[in-house]
């Protein structure tokens, strides 16, 4: 366990601490046992040591689940010997690379009830395949890429606090007061600044690194699939990056897939938990969850410039930033008179040349525009929906 100790130390002497992820302040760090999932590459592992730095870390352990440590011994043992000489807090990292990990981290909780258990999983679908076994043990939370806001702060180090709905669409914007002319930046955002990355002169090498892993890798592993069914979810990973946004015909874009209706659905679920697609679904007896699938996006921005051939067509930029940025504390749905519904607003997203005629009549309905920096009455400009959190 030595070694394990001796890694931990190098990795937090790396460790930067100016910096922290919205979802610091959102992990309760007191409860027993957490969980936290999210995409590849958004900053998972960092937020943990960075909470060790932050406290004393001579009763806490930051392991990889991966680690050769554990082709010797399982993560039991590792949780008895640490707890007997006085570890208070286990960190394990990648958790789902550990065989029967919900069957061990059950068990750890039930045995050592002084000891705190955090976890990470870089894919969501494995993890959940788990949770079954730490139901009413583990609290479990999710973690996306940067908004906006965490960017200017990461990269340019402007400091705006996280804006409410109501403010936003009010357009009681702080962010005006600390700089000058946004656009260019949100442009940079766009393109470059979804995940803690962006700082990576390659970016498009990582970026690309991080898409193949999950399909060659992840999901493909999680679900026994074949080579052959890998490269097809590149493709249709691809159909979704170079539409305008898609629109899905099930029964055809299986036909030329080559694959059955319900094998589709199971590809896109895996392709949505992994971070690399998001599904927009009309509302249905008030449970969203449960609504017909309307459209289907790229998860952020940043893979849509990714993996475009050509420049991504503009709206789907905008509505894919949009939907993205608001999932995060709301649970946005598709509107039948516009682009969005959020709550009890809706919203349709276009350029500067966006007109009311769309929303005529709507209630609490805004037109959200790219390409301004102000707003005015129910006019909202695109940036100011990254600063939701």
């Amino acid at each position: 366990m030595d070694t394990l100790f001796e890694k931990q130390q190098l990795l937090l002497a790396r460790t930067p601490t100016a910096f922290k992820r919205y979802m610091y302040d959102r992990i309760p760090w007191e409860s027993r046992m957490v969980g936290l999932t999210g995409p590849r590459g958004v900053g998972k592992t960092t937020m943990l040591l960075q909470h060790i730095r932050g406290k004393s870390a001579e009763d806490a352990l930051y392991v990889s689940a991966d680690d050769i440590y554990f082709s010797r011994y399982r993560l039991s043992d590792l949780a008895s010997e640490f707890y007997k000489n006085g570890g208070k807090q286990l960190f394990i990292d990648e958790i789902h690379k550990y065989k029967d990990w919900s069957v061990e981290l059950k068990n750890i909780y039930d045995f050592y009830p002084d000891l705190k258990v955090f976890f990470t999983g870089s894919s969501v679908l494995d993890i959940r395949k788990g949770m079954a076994d730490l139901s009413r043990r583990a609290l479990m939370y999710s973690m996306q890429g940067f908004s906006f806001r965490e960017f200017l702060k990461f990269k340019y180090g402007v400091e705006v606090k996280v804006h409410s709905l109501d403010e936003i669409i009010g357009n009681k914007i702080s962010l005006l007061s600390s700089v000058e002319h946004p656009l260019p930046l949100f442009r940079e955002y766009l393109r470059t600044g979804y995940y803690p990355m962006a700082a990576d002169e390659n970016l498009s090498i990582r970026l690309g690194q991080v898409i193949n892993l999950t399909l060659e890798s992840d999901i493909p592993q999680l679900a026994n699939l074949s080579v052959a069914t890998a490269r097809k979810l590149k493709r249709l990973l691809l159909i979704v990056a170079e539409s305008v946004p898609f629109k899905p015909n099930f029964v055809a874009l299986a036909a030329k897939l080559e694959v059955s209706r319900n094998s589709l659905d199971e590809y896109m679920t895996f392709m949505e938990d992994a971070g690399l697609i998001a599904r927009l679904r009309a509302q249905a007896g008030g449970v969203i969850s449960l609504g017909k699938i309307d459209k289907i996006y790229l998860d952020n921005t940043n893979l849509l410039y990714t993996l475009s051939e050509k420049e991504p067509e503009i709206g789907n930029v905008r509505e894919t930033f949009f939907l993205n940025q608001m999932r995060v504390n709301q649970a946005p749905a598709s509107s039948a008179v516009a682009d969005f519904k959020v709550d009890r607003y809706t919203f349709e997203v276009g350029g500067k040349s966006k007109t009311q005629e769309q929303i005529r009549g709507t209630p609490n309905a805004f037109i959200v525009k790219d390409g301004i920096e102000y707003g005015y009455k129910n006019v909202v400009p695109l940036w100011a929906f990254g600063l939701s959190y």
